[in-house]
């Protein structure tokens, strides 16, 4: 695996209120990595690519998990990319190839990428993952393969997007009284219709 390493620095649209900007930067592991790009000038998530090297293990789970194992990345000759096969139903890390040096104060939030959910049948396992800013190792795209056939995952291929969140402090307190109804509504789980 190349050493190569290369920090990078997303900015953020300045507020129009505040005039500043946040950055969120991104270390890359290889120079084989790519770097977050957003797909238009309105996307509201960056696109996260997978950082797959012949030769490398991934770790997985079966459908029936019983412990986690590694399968190799290949190498296909007619495309000239590496790339990891995912059998239906199994779970997979997918290496992104980056750190990111997240603010204080925010976290990453990934998101399955509807295409590939839509066209693909592979969706982010914990549906959405997050990020925390004092994560400072590789970052990986859990993911699940829902279709009945297998899904080949190429080097370089869109796995998921990300966002830059802000996050809230509050604190975890203990009420002595149960909480009494604050509106007109009735139960939960689907009581509002389908």
């Amino acid at each position: 695996m190349s050493t190569a390493k290369k920090k990078v620095v997303a900015k953020t649209e300045s507020s129009p209120t505040t005039n500043t900007s946040t950055s969120l930067k991104f270390y890359r592991l290889n120079e084989q990595a790519i770097l977050p790009t957003f797909a238009t000038k309105q996307s509201a998530c960056f696109d996260l690519y997978a950082n797959l090297i012949n030769g490398e293990e991934v770790q997985y789970y079966q459908a029936i998990a019983t412990k986690v194992l590694p399968r190799k990345v290949s190498f296909d000759i007619n495309s000239n990319r590496s790339f990891i096969p995912i059998n239906n139903e199994e779970r997979m890390l997918i290496p992104l190839g980056l750190i990111a040096d997240i603010p204080e104060g925010f976290s990453v939030r990934l998101h399955s990428r509807s295409g590939m959910a839509f066209k693909q049948g592979v969706y982010l396992t914990n549906c959405e993952g997050i990020i925390d800013s004092d994560y400072v190792d590789p970052m990986f795209a859990m993911v699940t393969n829902m279709s009945n056939v297998p899904v080949k995952i190429y080097d370089g291929d869109r796995i998921c997007q990300g966002e830059l969140v802000r996050c809230e402090k509050y604190t975890l307190d203990e009420s002595d009284e149960a909480p009494t109804q604050k509106t007109d509504r009735e139960g939960g789980f689907g009581s509002t219709g389908t």
